[in-house]
């Protein structure tokens, strides 16, 4: 026990993280240099391609100091403001953290985020001051920012370059001396927390947990506190770079356990293991329940597809504990499932991954927010989708979500930044300069606002520079309605939005220009309508295609080309009438780039 250390590595996204664990890793010879890539622990392709880490890996180390040989347990985090569920769940299986900071960037908003999250666990922080080696690295500035951040004094403050590899044995002498050894008892009857779980099509899921009491044998009878299941142990093991089996693992450890579980919903990320018959029922306060920001449909664009979709959402969900999923209809898509995510790019990666891994073709519908409403018969309900929505009439008010957002950027912007949150109908509730030419800007905003394109231009505004944290604070009465999209005369649920009512017709007039340009041209004329109730607000005509029915008649009478044309006319309207309009994929997309 008192040669064990479980630690994590917190900072804000593109600050080193993962290159500073690739350091580690190389520095205690757990991969031998063959073996060795950038981004070692990132394993999925998505990951690589994009620079970010988007789960939590876990890896075990070893280091000798003098005679005492130390086991190291690390599990490195994602940085994206989405992903924080997966930073919760790897501080509550840790003892230490190690806060890094880059040299060039200083702090910013998820660099304070994740380490509040650290403190209010008791979690042991070193800082660590990364990219020193860059020219435009602000060595003493930072430094400053970390001391009035974190309230260590200046020698505290490790200085390394992960990608040069200055300063790796400092760091991992440190671990060592002040991440405390984690408490428990091998004594003990058996407790576990389950804090990851992966599918495996061949040995069906592997539960990845961290031992907080007592030990597991190979072939025990082990139980599921919250579903109350009960399992063989078949195989257990630690977590390598390549998992590696062996016969125990005792308090204080993090390792693998596989019992030939088929079904998803038997596992459950934060549930307590115990064993069969044992004393200790408790249940180890774990992290708490996903609170998902974001709803959005996804369809199977073959409804045949339907239960396929289901299985690879279940899938999912095992190796991502934050996507929340139910079954739900459209009238244009067919049968789907009513997704909630935590962000956009955490919709976009869940997207990406079901057409990747699992091969499955869909369309998403436009991603919406929780709204509460009160009805005039006093009852409350949750509004997740505008099809939810109940008429005018019957509502008495509407509550929309608020955030608490932190924006850290340079002076040079704030003017830019100011004006894009007044205009997403932002209050700005505090303004303070961290250095001379740093400010953190905070504001009151409401969700549905920033959902859709909020981040991207909060970036190209700040050429970069600006980071986003935020947090709910609950519910704000709101004039909110719902705007519909017809196409000829037929409403398409799949397309209808909540929004404010201040936007409704500039949004409806965009949304109304876009389709124009997608839809591909029919053989009748196709009507685009926006309205709110029975009020249009907005209409676009996509015109017909036209067939040239006179192109035999040469000659002749003129009656004869007019009775095709009539013939033509009569044919026209009666297709308008029965005619269906296919909308693209790139329609339902629309919908998500509707300002630029």
């Amino acid at each position: 026990m008192d040669k064990i250390r479980n630690f994590c590595i917190i900072a804000h996204i593109d600050h080193g993280k993962s290159t500073l664990a690739d350091r580690l890793l190389e520095f205690t010879q757990t991969v031998d240099s063959r073996h060795m890539t950038n981004q070692l622990l990132d394993d999925m392709d998505l990951e690589r391609e994009r620079g970010i880490t988007i789960k939590s890996h876990a890896i075990q180390m070893k280091h000798k100091v003098e005679s005492d040989q130390y086991t190291l347990n690390l599990i490195d985090t994602p940085g994206h403001v989405d992903f924080s569920y997966e930073v919760s769940r790897s501080i509550a299986s840790c003892e230490g953290a190690i806060l890094v900071v880059d040299a060039s960037q200083g702090i910013q908003a998820q660099t304070i985020s994740n380490l509040y999250l650290a403190l209010e666990q008791g979690l042991e922080i070193i800082p660590v001051l990364n990219k020193i080696d860059l020219p435009g690295a602000m060595i003493e500035e930072v430094s400053d920012q970390i001391i009035d951040l974190t309230g260590c004094v200046n020698s505290d403050i490790l200085h390394v370059s992960a990608k040069d590899g200055i300063g790796i044995e400092k760091l991992v002498d440190n671990i060592i001396l002040k991440v405390p050894p984690p408490k428990g008892d091998s004594n003990k009857d058996f407790q576990a927390m389950i804090f990851d779980s992966v599918y495996n099509s061949f040995r069906g899921i592997e539960v990845l947990f961290r031992v907080f009491n007592g030990k597991i044998k190979k072939g025990d009878k082990v139980k599921f506190v919250n579903t109350g299941k009960e399992y063989n142990v078949d195989e257990i093991g630690i977590l390598k770079l390549e998992k590696e089996s062996c016969n125990e693992i005792s308090a204080g450890n993090v390792g693998y356990l596989i019992s030939g579980i088929k079904n998803a919903k038997e596992v459950k990320v934060g549930d307590t293991i115990t064993h069969i018959g044992g004393q200790s029922d408790d249940i180890i306060k774990g992290f708490e329940d996903v609170k998902p920001m974001v709803f959005a449909g996804i369809y199977p664009v073959d409804s045949s597809d339907y239960e396929e979709l289901r299985n690879s959402l279940d899938k999912l969900q095992l190796n991502d504990a934050s996507l929340v999923w139910e079954p739900e209809t459209s009238a244009a898509l067919g049968f789907g499932f009513r997704c909630g995510f935590l962000g956009m790019l955490h919709m976009d990666i869940i997207q990406e991954r079901l057409e990747r891994e699992f091969n499955m073709s869909v369309i998403t519908t436009v991603p919406s927010v929780e709204f509460q409403c009160h009805k005039t018969n006093g009852e409350l309900i949750s509004i997740y989708a505008p099809s939810e929505m109940p008429e005018p009439n019957e509502m008495n008010k509407i509550e929309e979500p608020m955030l608490s957002s932190q924006i850290i950027t340079k002076s040079d912007y704030i003017g830019g930044i100011i004006k894009l949150c007044i205009d997403r109908r932002g209050t700005l509730t505090n303004q303070v300069y961290l250095s001379k030419n740093r400010v953190e800007l905070s504001f009151n905003l409401p969700l549905s606002e920033i959902v859709f394109d909020f981040y991207d231009k909060l970036k190209s505004i700040s050429r970069g520079y600006a980071s986003l944290d935020y947090e709910l604070i609950g519910f704000q009465v709101s004039k909110m309605s719902k705007l519909d999209i017809m196409l000829n005369g037929e409403k398409v649920d799949a397309l209808s939005a909540i929004v404010h009512k201040d936007k409704a017709y500039s949004w409806g007039k965009k949304l109304c220009e876009k389709l124009k340009e997608l839809l591909p041209r029919q053989m009748f004329e196709i009507a685009i309508q926006a309205s709110i109730g029975n009020k249009i607000i907005a209409r676009e005509t996509v015109r017909a295609l036209r067939k040239n029915v006179t192109a035999k008649c040469y000659g002749g009478d003129i009656t004869r080309k007019r009775k095709l044309l009539e013939k033509q006319k009569k044919g026209k309207k009666r297709m308008r009438q029965v005619g269906n309009v296919e909308i693209p994929q790139s329609a339902f997309l629309a919908v998500l780039k509707i300002d630029e």
